[in-house]
Protein backbone atom coordinates (compact mmCIF):
# COMPACT_ATOMS: atom_id res chain seq x y z
CA UNK A 1 0.00 0.00 0.00
CA UNK A 2 1.24 3.28 -0.99
CA UNK A 3 1.52 5.77 1.61
CA UNK A 4 -0.03 9.31 0.65
CA UNK A 5 1.32 12.18 2.98
CA UNK A 6 -1.64 15.48 3.59
CA UNK A 7 0.38 16.58 7.31
CA UNK A 8 2.57 19.15 7.23
CA UNK A 9 6.40 18.17 7.58
CA UNK A 10 7.94 17.99 10.51
CA UNK A 11 11.28 18.40 12.36
CA UNK A 12 10.98 14.45 13.15
CA UNK A 13 9.15 13.44 9.75
CA UNK A 14 10.29 9.62 9.06
CA UNK A 15 9.42 8.73 5.13
CA UNK A 16 6.88 6.49 4.49
CA UNK A 17 5.18 6.50 8.25
CA UNK A 18 2.16 8.83 9.18
CA UNK A 19 2.31 11.79 11.11
CA UNK A 20 0.02 11.39 14.53
CA UNK A 21 -2.43 13.91 13.17
CA UNK A 22 -2.76 11.39 10.07
CA UNK A 23 -3.09 8.53 11.46
CA UNK A 24 -6.33 7.03 12.02
CA UNK A 25 -5.97 3.92 13.84
CA UNK A 26 -4.74 4.50 17.85
CA UNK A 27 -3.30 1.27 18.96
CA UNK A 28 -2.56 0.77 22.30
CA UNK A 29 -3.67 3.40 25.16
CA UNK A 30 -7.06 2.06 25.98
CA UNK A 31 -7.22 2.86 29.54
CA UNK A 32 -6.37 6.67 29.11
CA UNK A 33 -8.11 7.02 26.06
CA UNK A 34 -11.46 5.52 27.79
CA UNK A 35 -11.00 7.49 30.85
CA UNK A 36 -10.64 11.12 28.70
CA UNK A 37 -13.72 10.00 26.90
CA UNK A 38 -15.41 9.47 29.99
CA UNK A 39 -13.72 12.87 31.07
CA UNK A 40 -15.59 14.88 28.29
CA UNK A 41 -18.87 13.06 28.35
CA UNK A 42 -19.22 13.86 31.96
CA UNK A 43 -18.75 17.67 31.24
CA UNK A 44 -15.37 17.37 33.56
CA UNK A 45 -12.41 17.31 30.77
CA UNK A 46 -9.88 19.55 32.80
CA UNK A 47 -8.50 22.62 29.81
CA UNK A 48 -4.77 21.32 30.47
CA UNK A 49 -3.53 17.59 29.93
CA UNK A 50 0.12 16.70 29.77
CA UNK A 51 0.45 13.20 27.92
CA UNK A 52 3.87 12.02 29.14
CA UNK A 53 5.41 8.41 28.46
CA UNK A 54 8.63 7.32 26.11
CA UNK A 55 9.41 8.82 22.75
CA UNK A 56 7.66 7.60 19.95
CA UNK A 57 4.45 5.28 21.69
CA UNK A 58 1.65 7.54 20.27
CA UNK A 59 1.04 10.62 22.63
CA UNK A 60 0.39 12.23 20.19
CA UNK A 61 -1.66 10.01 18.21
CA UNK A 62 -3.24 9.99 21.27
CA UNK A 63 -3.76 14.12 21.53
CA UNK A 64 -5.03 14.17 18.05
CA UNK A 65 -7.83 11.80 18.37
CA UNK A 66 -8.96 13.25 21.36
CA UNK A 67 -9.44 16.67 19.47
CA UNK A 68 -10.92 14.61 16.68
CA UNK A 69 -13.53 13.59 19.34
CA UNK A 70 -14.30 17.08 20.51
CA UNK A 71 -14.55 18.66 17.84
CA UNK A 72 -17.31 15.58 16.43
CA UNK A 73 -19.22 15.74 19.30
CA UNK A 74 -19.34 19.75 20.29
CA UNK A 75 -22.09 18.91 22.92
CA UNK A 76 -20.58 16.47 24.99
CA UNK A 77 -23.31 15.00 26.91
CA UNK A 78 -23.86 13.29 23.00
CA UNK A 79 -20.24 12.22 23.17
CA UNK A 80 -20.05 8.31 23.14
CA UNK A 81 -18.43 6.94 26.29
CA UNK A 82 -15.12 5.74 23.61
CA UNK A 83 -13.39 8.24 21.50
CA UNK A 84 -14.74 8.27 18.27
CA UNK A 85 -12.05 6.04 15.32
CA UNK A 86 -11.37 9.16 12.38
CA UNK A 87 -12.46 8.52 8.77
CA UNK A 88 -9.70 9.47 6.84
CA UNK A 89 -12.26 10.10 3.99
CA UNK A 90 -14.16 12.71 6.14
CA UNK A 91 -13.55 16.83 5.93
CA UNK A 92 -13.06 16.96 9.85
CA UNK A 93 -10.00 13.80 9.74
CA UNK A 94 -8.63 15.92 6.62
CA UNK A 95 -8.68 19.57 8.02
CA UNK A 96 -7.09 18.40 11.47
CA UNK A 97 -4.07 16.29 9.87
CA UNK A 98 -3.56 19.47 6.92
CA UNK A 99 -3.59 21.65 9.77
CA UNK A 100 -6.25 23.77 8.28
CA UNK A 101 -8.89 23.10 10.76
CA UNK A 102 -9.29 26.57 12.55
CA UNK A 103 -10.20 24.90 15.82
CA UNK A 104 -6.74 23.15 16.46
CA UNK A 105 -3.70 24.69 17.19
CA UNK A 106 -0.28 22.74 16.75
CA UNK A 107 3.09 23.84 18.05
CA UNK A 108 6.16 22.08 17.15
CA UNK A 109 9.16 23.19 16.23
CA UNK A 110 9.55 25.63 13.39
CA UNK A 111 11.41 25.85 10.06
CA UNK A 112 14.86 27.17 9.99
CA UNK A 113 15.13 29.32 6.68
CA UNK A 114 18.78 29.79 7.00
CA UNK A 115 19.13 25.80 7.16
CA UNK A 116 16.74 24.86 5.41
CA UNK A 117 15.87 22.22 8.39
CA UNK A 118 14.33 23.08 11.65
CA UNK A 119 15.09 24.91 14.74
CA UNK A 120 16.16 22.80 17.74
CA UNK A 121 14.07 24.20 20.09
CA UNK A 122 9.90 25.12 20.10
CA UNK A 123 10.55 28.99 20.26
CA UNK A 124 8.51 31.83 22.06
CA UNK A 125 7.05 32.67 18.80
CA UNK A 126 5.20 29.33 17.94
CA UNK A 127 4.44 29.84 21.35
CA UNK A 128 3.01 33.59 20.93
CA UNK A 129 0.70 32.23 18.52
CA UNK A 130 -1.38 30.99 21.29
CA UNK A 131 -3.06 34.11 22.16
CA UNK A 132 -3.87 34.54 18.39
CA UNK A 133 -5.52 31.65 18.18
CA UNK A 134 -7.21 32.06 21.48
CA UNK A 135 -8.73 35.44 20.64
CA UNK A 136 -10.97 34.39 17.55
CA UNK A 137 -13.99 32.89 18.27
CA UNK A 138 -15.03 29.37 17.76
CA UNK A 139 -16.68 29.12 14.01
CA UNK A 140 -19.08 26.92 15.63
CA UNK A 141 -19.33 26.83 19.07
CA UNK A 142 -16.53 23.96 19.77
CA UNK A 143 -13.65 23.32 21.56
CA UNK A 144 -10.30 24.55 20.64
CA UNK A 145 -7.06 22.57 20.87
CA UNK A 146 -3.60 23.54 21.35
CA UNK A 147 -1.22 20.53 20.90
CA UNK A 148 2.34 21.06 22.17
CA UNK A 149 4.52 18.94 20.62
CA UNK A 150 6.34 18.21 22.26
CA UNK A 151 6.75 20.62 25.14
CA UNK A 152 9.97 19.62 26.51
CA UNK A 153 11.91 21.76 22.98
CA UNK A 154 10.38 24.47 24.55
CA UNK A 155 13.19 27.23 25.37
CA UNK A 156 12.82 29.27 28.58
CA UNK A 157 10.98 32.31 27.24
CA UNK A 158 8.66 29.62 25.23
CA UNK A 159 7.54 28.00 28.39
CA UNK A 160 6.93 31.45 30.17
CA UNK A 161 4.86 32.67 27.41
CA UNK A 162 2.84 29.51 27.48
CA UNK A 163 2.21 29.90 31.48
CA UNK A 164 0.52 33.07 30.76
CA UNK A 165 -1.85 31.35 28.61
CA UNK A 166 -2.38 28.27 30.92
CA UNK A 167 -3.74 30.69 33.74
CA UNK A 168 -6.36 31.83 32.65
CA UNK A 169 -7.60 29.79 29.42
CA UNK A 170 -10.81 30.81 28.01
CA UNK A 171 -13.83 28.46 28.31
CA UNK A 172 -14.15 25.58 26.07
CA UNK A 173 -10.23 25.47 25.73
CA UNK A 174 -8.16 22.67 25.85
CA UNK A 175 -4.03 22.44 25.83
CA UNK A 176 -2.71 19.01 25.27
CA UNK A 177 1.20 19.45 26.30
CA UNK A 178 3.03 16.05 24.85
CA UNK A 179 6.09 15.33 27.24
CA UNK A 180 8.81 12.90 27.15
CA UNK A 181 10.18 13.65 30.45
CA UNK A 182 7.87 15.81 32.78
CA UNK A 183 10.92 17.03 35.11
CA UNK A 184 12.14 19.38 31.77
CA UNK A 185 9.20 21.50 32.55
CA UNK A 186 8.49 24.27 34.46
CA UNK A 187 6.90 23.44 37.83
CA UNK A 188 4.47 26.07 37.48
CA UNK A 189 3.36 24.79 34.17
CA UNK A 190 2.94 20.98 35.21
CA UNK A 191 0.98 22.49 38.59
CA UNK A 192 -1.64 23.83 35.91
CA UNK A 193 -2.26 20.50 33.79
CA UNK A 194 -3.32 17.24 34.62
CA UNK A 195 -0.74 14.34 34.07
CA UNK A 196 -1.60 11.09 31.80
CA UNK A 197 1.17 8.85 32.09
CA UNK A 198 1.21 6.51 29.31
CA UNK A 199 3.40 3.34 28.90
CA UNK A 200 5.41 1.75 26.46
CA UNK A 201 3.60 -0.27 23.87
CA UNK A 202 3.34 -4.32 24.73
CA UNK A 203 5.05 -6.17 21.89
CA UNK A 204 1.76 -7.31 20.32
CA UNK A 205 0.88 -3.34 19.96
CA UNK A 206 4.07 -2.78 18.64
CA UNK A 207 3.77 -5.45 15.90
CA UNK A 208 0.39 -4.11 15.17
CA UNK A 209 1.36 -0.67 14.08
CA UNK A 210 4.55 -2.04 12.17
CA UNK A 211 2.29 -4.10 10.13
CA UNK A 212 0.69 -0.50 9.02
CA UNK A 213 4.52 0.49 7.49
CA UNK A 214 6.37 -0.79 4.75
CA UNK A 215 8.48 -2.63 5.11
CA UNK A 216 6.52 -5.13 7.57
CA UNK A 217 7.97 -6.08 10.60
CA UNK A 218 9.69 -9.93 10.34
CA UNK A 219 8.64 -12.99 10.33
CA UNK A 220 10.38 -14.81 12.68
CA UNK A 221 9.33 -14.70 15.84
CA UNK A 222 13.05 -14.73 17.36
CA UNK A 223 13.59 -11.52 15.45
CA UNK A 224 10.31 -9.82 16.31
CA UNK A 225 11.26 -10.33 19.78
CA UNK A 226 14.20 -9.07 19.66
CA UNK A 227 13.08 -6.18 18.20
CA UNK A 228 10.54 -5.25 20.31
CA UNK A 229 13.13 -5.85 23.61
CA UNK A 230 15.56 -3.46 21.51
CA UNK A 231 12.91 -0.78 20.83
CA UNK A 232 11.32 -0.62 24.36
CA UNK A 233 8.20 -0.15 23.78
CA UNK A 234 8.35 2.90 21.14
CA UNK A 235 6.93 2.19 18.35
CA UNK A 236 9.22 4.88 16.18
CA UNK A 237 12.98 2.81 18.08
CA UNK A 238 11.27 0.05 16.21
CA UNK A 239 10.98 1.32 12.65
CA UNK A 240 14.47 3.34 13.21
CA UNK A 241 15.94 0.35 14.33
CA UNK A 242 14.73 -1.91 10.93
CA UNK A 243 14.37 0.76 8.15
CA UNK A 244 17.49 3.15 8.79
CA UNK A 245 20.09 0.72 10.10
CA UNK A 246 19.59 1.39 13.59
CA UNK A 247 20.31 -1.81 14.72
CA UNK A 248 23.72 -1.67 12.95
CA UNK A 249 24.67 1.19 14.39
CA UNK A 250 23.56 0.51 17.80
CA UNK A 251 25.41 -2.63 17.61
CA UNK A 252 28.80 -0.89 16.65
CA UNK A 253 28.46 1.47 19.67
CA UNK A 254 27.71 -0.73 21.77
CA UNK A 255 31.10 -3.16 20.92
CA UNK A 256 33.27 0.31 20.78
CA UNK A 257 32.01 1.11 24.09
CA UNK A 258 33.20 -2.34 25.30
CA UNK A 259 36.21 -2.79 23.69
CA UNK A 260 40.09 -2.57 24.58
CA UNK A 261 40.71 1.61 23.65
CA UNK A 262 43.93 0.11 21.50
CA UNK A 263 41.13 -1.76 19.75
CA UNK A 264 38.63 0.62 18.31
CA UNK A 265 40.38 3.44 16.41
CA UNK A 266 39.35 1.85 12.90
CA UNK A 267 35.75 1.00 13.49
CA UNK A 268 34.98 4.07 15.49
CA UNK A 269 36.00 5.97 12.11
CA UNK A 270 34.02 3.61 10.35
CA UNK A 271 30.85 4.48 12.77
CA UNK A 272 31.19 7.80 12.73
CA UNK A 273 31.52 8.32 8.48
CA UNK A 274 28.19 6.02 8.35
CA UNK A 275 26.47 8.40 10.75
CA UNK A 276 27.86 11.77 9.49
CA UNK A 277 27.00 11.83 5.52
CA UNK A 278 25.18 14.65 4.38
CA UNK A 279 21.69 12.31 4.05
CA UNK A 280 22.12 10.86 7.19
CA UNK A 281 20.86 12.81 10.07
CA UNK A 282 18.45 10.47 11.26
CA UNK A 283 21.35 7.83 11.53
CA UNK A 284 23.46 11.26 13.35
CA UNK A 285 20.32 10.91 15.42
CA UNK A 286 20.12 7.21 15.99
CA UNK A 287 23.50 7.53 17.16
CA UNK A 288 23.64 9.95 19.71
CA UNK A 289 20.52 8.79 21.57
CA UNK A 290 22.22 5.43 21.56
CA UNK A 291 25.39 7.52 23.62
CA UNK A 292 22.91 8.79 25.38
CA UNK A 293 20.99 5.50 26.06
CA UNK A 294 24.14 4.12 27.21
CA UNK A 295 25.65 6.26 29.93
CA UNK A 296 21.78 6.68 31.36
CA UNK A 297 21.40 2.94 32.08
CA UNK A 298 25.07 2.23 33.45
CA UNK A 299 24.53 5.70 35.63
CA UNK A 300 21.14 3.49 36.58
CA UNK A 301 23.04 0.11 36.86
CA UNK A 302 25.87 1.73 39.21
CA UNK A 303 23.10 3.52 41.28
CA UNK A 304 21.38 0.40 42.13
CA UNK A 305 24.41 -1.24 42.82
CA UNK A 306 25.18 1.77 45.38
CA UNK A 307 28.21 2.77 43.91
CA UNK A 308 26.37 6.86 44.05
CA UNK A 309 29.90 8.30 42.94
CA UNK A 310 29.96 6.40 39.84
CA UNK A 311 26.20 6.75 39.01
CA UNK A 312 27.26 10.93 39.59
CA UNK A 313 29.80 10.67 36.97
CA UNK A 314 27.62 9.02 34.77
CA UNK A 315 24.86 11.32 35.05
CA UNK A 316 27.30 14.35 34.50
CA UNK A 317 28.93 12.51 31.41
CA UNK A 318 24.90 12.12 30.26
CA UNK A 319 24.60 15.82 30.73
CA UNK A 320 27.72 17.05 29.16
CA UNK A 321 26.55 14.44 26.34
CA UNK A 322 22.71 16.22 25.67
CA UNK A 323 24.51 19.55 25.63
CA UNK A 324 27.64 18.56 22.85
CA UNK A 325 24.64 16.91 21.01
CA UNK A 326 22.59 20.07 20.64
CA UNK A 327 25.37 22.42 20.39
CA UNK A 328 26.32 19.86 16.90
CA UNK A 329 22.77 20.15 15.82
CA UNK A 330 23.02 23.99 16.74
CA UNK A 331 26.11 25.26 15.04
CA UNK A 332 25.87 22.57 12.36
CA UNK A 333 29.08 21.39 13.63
CA UNK A 334 31.09 18.72 12.09
CA UNK A 335 29.15 15.47 12.31
CA UNK A 336 32.49 13.15 11.94
CA UNK A 337 34.02 14.68 14.63
CA UNK A 338 31.05 15.16 16.64
CA UNK A 339 31.38 11.65 16.33
CA UNK A 340 34.46 10.40 17.21
CA UNK A 341 34.40 12.82 20.24
CA UNK A 342 31.42 11.19 21.41
CA UNK A 343 32.67 7.85 21.34
CA UNK A 344 36.07 8.62 22.80
CA UNK A 345 34.14 10.50 25.90
CA UNK A 346 31.75 7.32 26.01
CA UNK A 347 34.87 5.12 26.28
CA UNK A 348 36.43 6.84 29.06
CA UNK A 349 33.59 7.55 30.95
CA UNK A 350 32.34 3.19 30.97
CA UNK A 351 35.57 2.62 31.67
CA UNK A 352 36.08 4.45 35.18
Amino acid sequence: MIFERIAPEQHDTLDGVPEPSETPRLIGHAQAAGMLAAAYRAGKLPHALILTGPLGIGKATLAFHLAHHLLKYPDFTAAPGTLAVPDPASSLFRLIATGAHPSVLHLTRPANDKTKSFKTVLTVDEIRKVSRFLSMTSHDGSYRVVIVDPADDMNTNAANALLKNLEEPPARTLFILIVHAPGSLLPTIRSRCQMVRLTPLAADELMAVLEGIEPPPPDDPAARAALAERAGGSARNAILLTQYGGLEIAGALDALAAAPKSDIAAAAHRLAEAVAGRDQAIQFDIFNRRALDLLSAAASKAALAGDLARAKTLSEAWHEALNTISEAETYNLDKKQHALTMIDRLKSVMRM
